[in-house]
């Protein structure tokens, strides 16, 4: 590494990590005050305030990492520019081409970074920080619902009012088997009281039932006291990966959901767009640097005023055309994949046009 590069990646790092500190801080200074109310209605403990905003903090590192990664690529470059100093590069005989390698390293080994991090360490982080919004501020009982509506088969839908996770109880249960042949026409219906999981046998046992079977145009009613159903297809442990949130499954657990979603007959889309947005979004940082960098090597009035400028620009053109493909994904109009990486894909072709533009 030369000591031109070693500069450049110096200024580069220290940017981006002093501009990452400074946007989280301020984040959480906001959210603070606006949820101040809440942990004072509930009498949080100071200790769990503290490890809230601290399982809080990668989710804005994820989402802020592109932005800083911009911003000081756009700092370090035009600052450069500003005092001649890759004029004097130029000079020194350094393609426009080879003053960019470093700043690319740098952004694709932080990319790389951001996949593992925005994979694994962020939704281990939310479902903590969910944990302590459910336990401490009863942020989601008061919004939320805890109903779970889920195919368990082709031909069968359940639904259960509340998962006690602690008994492996669920209360006020629903289940519908449908006509393999028309999925129009149920054939039976049972409702429960609870259904509790007997481990021993891996099967679950309703109580308190009401069992309807339908004929053509007759129904059969009984209600046994308890009913053992052995043709369930789910287990605790799914009923607990239903409960779950995209945001707060790892890469892995998003893939083996999607595959479970698919194999039950459910549309795994959505589910798909947010892996694979996973990856995308991280490789912003990358393709970003790449696209602004071209735009801020040539001097222009203004200073960092300009280049803040064109970070926030960048950054809002970027989240918005984000909205509108996954609005489309979403609705089945693109691909899952194509999807969560089409921006990206416009960005770096924009990136390129304008490499081949600038003055080498």
């Amino acid at each position: 590494m030369k000591i031109i590069d070693k500069y450049i990646v110096r200024q580069f790092f220290a940017t981006f990590l002093f501009g990452l500190s400074a946007i989280t801080l301020i984040f959480i200074v906001i959210n603070l005050f606006e949820q101040m109310g809440k942990f004072i209605d509930q009498n949080v403990p100071a200790i769990y305030i503290i490890e809230y905003y601290i399982v809080f903090a990668p989710e804005i590192v994820k989402l802020m990492s592109p932005v800083a990664v911009l911003l000081s690529g756009l700092y370090t470059a035009g600052k450069m520019s500003s005092l001649n100093e890759l004029t004097a590069i130029k000079a020194a005989g350094v393609s426009f081409y080879r003053y960019l390698i470093p700043f690319l390293i740098v952004s694709f080994l932080l990319s790389t970074f951001l996949v593992y991090f925005g994979g694994y360490v962020v939704p281990d982080a939310t479902k903590r920080r969910i944990e302590i919004e459910k336990t401490y501020m009863k942020m989601w009982l008061e919004k939320h619902s805890d109903k779970i509506f889920f195919q368990d088969s082709k031909t069968r839908l359940v639904k259960i009012d509340y998962f006690d996770t602690a008994t492996n109880t669920a209360t006020k249960v629903g289940i519908q088997d449908y006509h393999e042949n028309d999925y129009t026409v149920m054939t039976r219906r049972i409702d429960a009281a609870k259904m509790v999981y007997d481990t021993t046998k891996a099967n679950w046992v309703l109580t308190t039932v009401v069992q309807r079977s339908f004929s053509d145009s007759t129904e059969n009613v009984s209600f046994p006291d308890t009913l053992v159903l052995t043709d369930l297809n789910f287990s605790p442990d799914d009923v607990l990966k239903k409960q779950s949130k995209p945001e707060e499954m790892t890469l892995a657990e998003l893939e083996n959901y999607a595959n479970e979603q698919l194999a039950s007959g459910n549309d795994p889309t959505r589910i798909l767009i947010e892996y694979h947005s996973r990856f995308a979004f991280a490789y912003a940082s990358f393709i970003v640097v790449l696209f602004g960098l071209t735009i801020s090597a040539n001097k222009r009035k203004g200073g960092m005023a300009i280049q803040i400028g064109i970070s926030i620009g960048i950054t809002f053109i970027y989240m918005v055309l984000i909205k509108v493909f996954e609005a489309y994904g979403k609705n089945g109009v693109l691909n899952p994949m194509l999807t969560s990486w089409m921006v990206n894909f416009l960005f770096l072709a924009g990136g390129i046009i304008n490499l081949l533009r600038v003055e080498k």
